[in-house]
Order: C-alpha cells, then sequence, then structure tokens
C-alpha cells in the first residue's frame, strides 16, 4: 500500500477519550509510514502529538456557533494545499467545517470523507453529519444500534464497528505505581491514608453522576466504613458552576473530610492503580468508557450503570460490576460485598488497541484503494 495522507479533525486537543483515540491513530499511522496530520483549536495534547511524529494545524473548529462557518474557505484552501487521501471527522461541528469544504472541492482529486460516531448525540439533523462519511466507524456495539435507529439514511453497510482499545502494556495487570509516585502521592493525600478508596474518574461535568458517588459515601459513612471518595478528574473553566455546585452537595453532606477532588492529572493510571473500586456512574449511557476498560486491565473492580458501552465491557470483562442504571440500593450493596470480600477481576485480553488501530488503518486503506470491503 503506498503511504497515505491522513487528516483527522477534532474540536480541540485537550483530554478525553476521543482526544487520545486521536492520538493513537496518530502514532500508528506515523509508525507504518503514513502522513499523519491533526486539525484542532489546540489544547496540552499538541506537544505529544507532535513529539511522536504527526503535524499539528490550528484552526479554530470548535465552537457550537454559526461563526465556526468562516473556517469552511479556509479548511478548503488547506485540503487543496495537503492533498490527503483521507478526511476522518470525529465531532460534529468540525464535521459540518470539514463536509462544507470537502463538497466543494473537485471530486475527482478530494480525499475520502470518514467520519466516527463518538457520541450518542440529540437525534436531529445538526447531528446527522456523522453518518455522511463515505464509512462511519461505530466505536461500540451501542453506538452501531443508535445509527441504525435513529438515521435510516445511512446504510448498514457503510457502518464499521471498530470497538476501542488500550494497550494491555501501558495498564499491566496488577501494575502498582513506583515508591517515589506512591511516596509523593500521600504527602499529597494524606487524607487517604488507611481508607477504602472509592474513585470517580473523568472530567467534572453533569453527566459523570458526581451525586451518586457523594450519597454512596454518605451511605458508608453512616455505617461506619473507613471508605474516602476521590473525584479524578478537572473541570474546564465552563464547568466551574457545577463544580461548586458538586463541593454544595458534599457540604451539605457533610462530607468535606471524606471526598476529595484530585483536579487535572496526568497519571490517571496510578490514581486507579491505587484504588480500591473505580465507579462508572454516568446520566447517560456512554458509548465507550475507557477508564472502566483501563481499570479492569489494572486488576481494579469496577462498578458501573448496566447501559450503553460501559455495560458491554462490564459483561465481558467483569460481569458482577454492572448494576441496573439507577439502582442506589444495588450499587451499595456490590460495594459492601466488594469490601468484604476484595479481589481482582480476572484477566483478560478482549478491546486492544492493536486490534482498534489495526481495523481503523485498513479502514484507511481499501477506502483509499476502493476495494471491497466485502
Amino acid at each position: 500500500m503506498r503511504p497515505l495522507t491522513v487528516v483527522q479533525i477534532l474540536p480541540e486537543l485537550s483530554a478525553g477519550g476521543v482526544e487520545r483515540g486521536t492520538l493513537e491513530v496518530a502514532r500508528a499511522l506515523v509508525a507504518a509510514g503514513h502522513r499523519s496530520i491533526v486539525i484542532s483549536h489546540g489544547g496540552r495534547m499538541v506537544a505529544q502529538l507532535e513529539r511522536e511524529g504527526s503535524r499539528h494545524i490550528a484552526l479554530p473548529v470548535h465552537r457550537k456557533s454559526l461563526a465556526s462557518l468562516w473556517q469552511v474557505r479556509p479548511l478548503r484552501h488547506l485540503l487543496a494545499e495537503l492533498k490527503p487521501d483521507i478526511l476522518h471527522a470525529r465531532s460534529r461541528v468540525p464535521a459540518w467545517i470539514a463536509w462544507l469544504a470537502w463538497r466543494k472541492l473537485p471530486a475527482a482529486t478530494r480525499p475520502h470523507f470518514i467520519t466516527t460516531v463518538h457520541g450518542l448525540y440529540s437525534v436531529s439533523p445538526y447531528s446527522a453529519i456523522m453518518v455522511k462519511g463515505e464509512r462511519v466507524i461505530a466505536v461500540s456495539e451501542t453506538v452501531r444500534d443508535y445509527i441504525l435507529k435513529n438515521y435510516p439514511q445511512c446504510a448498514p453497510e457503510k457502518i464499521e464497528l471498530i470497538f476501542r482499545g488500550i494497550d494491555a502494556a501501558e495498564f499491566p495487570y496488577g501494575y502498582q505505581p513506583s515508591a517515589a509516585w506512591q511516596a509523593q502521592w500521600q504527602q499529597d493525600f494524606p487524607q487517604l491514608a488507611g481508607k477504602i478508596v472509592l474513585t470517580l474518574p473523568g472530567r467534572i461535568t453533569r453527566l459523570k453522576g458526581h451525586e451518586s458517588l457523594i450519597e454512596l459515601v454518605a451511605a458508608l459513612k453512616q455505617r461506619g466504613l473507613p471508605v474516602h471518595g476521590l473525584i479524578a478528574g478537572g473541570a474546564e473553566a465552563k464547568k466551574q458552576d457545577y463544580l461548586a455546585e458538586v463541593k454544595s452537595r458534599i457540604e451539605a453532606r457533610g462530607l468535606q473530610a471524606d471526598i476529595s477532588f484530585t483536579g487535572h492529572r496526568n497519571d490517571l493510571k496510578d490514581v486507579l492503580a491505587v484504588s480500591n473500586i473505580v465507579y462508572t456512574l454516568s446520566n447517560k449511557a456512554e458509548t465507550f468508557g475507557r477508564t472502566t476498560l483501563e481499570a479492569l486491565s489494572l486488576g481494579v473492580p469496577v462498578l458501573g450503570w448496566d447501559q450503553g458501552g460501559v455495560s458491554e465491557i462490564l459483561q465481558r470483562r467483569f460481569p458482577q460490576g454492572a448494576v441496573a442504571f439507577g439502582n442506589a440500593e444495588d450499587l451499595l450493596a456490590r460495594t459492601l460485598e466488594l469490601i468484604r470480600n476484595p479481589g481482582k477481576p480476572p484477566q483478560q485480553d478482549s478491546f486492544r488497541l492493536e486490534t482498534m488501530l489495526g481495523e481503523t488503518l485498513a479502514v484507511y486503506e481499501k477506502v483509499a484503494a476502493k476495494c471491497d470491503f466485502n
């Protein structure tokens, strides 16, 4: 296969599963001898992207505003200059900008347009852009079913089911942080010493279910158990009001000494590894649930609502961790059972990063070569 030029476009490169997946695909493209370019508004992950051999081009393609349409013409000129083989859109606003720029390029020379549906978006003409790709990648069975149910105009044969994956070498079973890291951790969070650490990872947004963790910690404290809740993730500027709301709820329950915030961390693997139980309690079904898989890969038990992509992971790797959505009593009971009988989830080899990357690059190569996918 000749070397390809692949452009991935997404809002920003700050943090999150979409962003990490973009970097992983970019790294795989470079390793395979292809030319990798990412277009975004920028963010803290740009340095890593460029260090790993990809090119980053900054464009303000992140705003959910009609003003973003001003980027259509600059992007069209940029695509004409770059001459990519593949244009891969990973989010709705960038996808609209990319599609509007792409469709006015000469049909004979324009790149192949691919999309990945990362979210269970509101069903609307605005969201329908994510199924306009020549191929539409679904990151889980949950996403594939969502597309088939809500967008009948998307032919089933266009959909490529490619599960997200993680590198087992990066998240090895039984992993423990270094002595130096643990010493610093104990210095930063002395309140965790001797406690059963219950961790809710992820960015601080209303969807992540912090209220469920707060109520769980309150119920466990009433039983006299030495637990400590840990909210591992940062809050962006526009989420500060919600962060204040969460802290007010903690204060109202008298749990200021029993729940801590880590803020944004670059060492989430270490944080997960020193946790006793990890939780996934999103109010809405998640499309995949990357931190769920990371924790299980490390050998840390996970309890999460039995819905969406999280359910797909738990049912395959730790079925006793799947809790009926919103059932606080069952969540408490499962937590008590794990506290009484601590144990690691079994070591498994599903949802591998190398599989995800191989399948993604195969889609690029087949589309570029106009191969028959069957």
